[in-house]
């Protein structure tokens, strides 16, 4: 069992920065792939970013590739997700998730954080 707890959202101007947190329970951190996620309101979740165990892999939504990065610290049981350039449409509700393995598809993910906000204004 993994449990997530994400932070780190807030509200922003477009061309602001944000970093989210996601930290996570448990000694077997490492052996899991961590994703982001995002959902908008009245929208489906979709993919924002994910690192696989080593952080050696990475893959990222073309929406916020070159402006996302996400990372982890395995020492820590924490992964990262770095916005910059935000703008108006990356307002949205931010979770984290594990899996074993890698994947991106968010149906694959066994463990989910509750969510952290993100706005950013025009």
């Amino acid at each position: 069992q993994v449990q997530l707890v994400e932070s780190g959202g807030g509200l922003v101007q477009a061309g602001g920065s944000l970093r989210l947190s996601c930290v996570a329970s448990g000694r077997t951190f490492d052996r899991y792939a961590m994703g982001w996620f995002r959902q908008a309101l009245g929208k489906e979740r979709e993919f924002v970013a994910a690192i696989n165990w080593s952080g050696i892999r990475t893959d990222y939504a073309d929406s916020v590739k070159g402006r996302f990065t996400i990372s982890r610290d395995n020492a820590k049981n924490t992964v990262y997700l770095q916005m910059n350039s935000l703008k108006p449409e990356d307002t949205a509700v931010y979770y984290c998730a594990a899996k074993t393995g890698w994947g991106t598809d968010l149906g694959e993910y066994d463990y989910w954080g509750q969510g952290t906000q993100v706005t950013v204004s025009s």
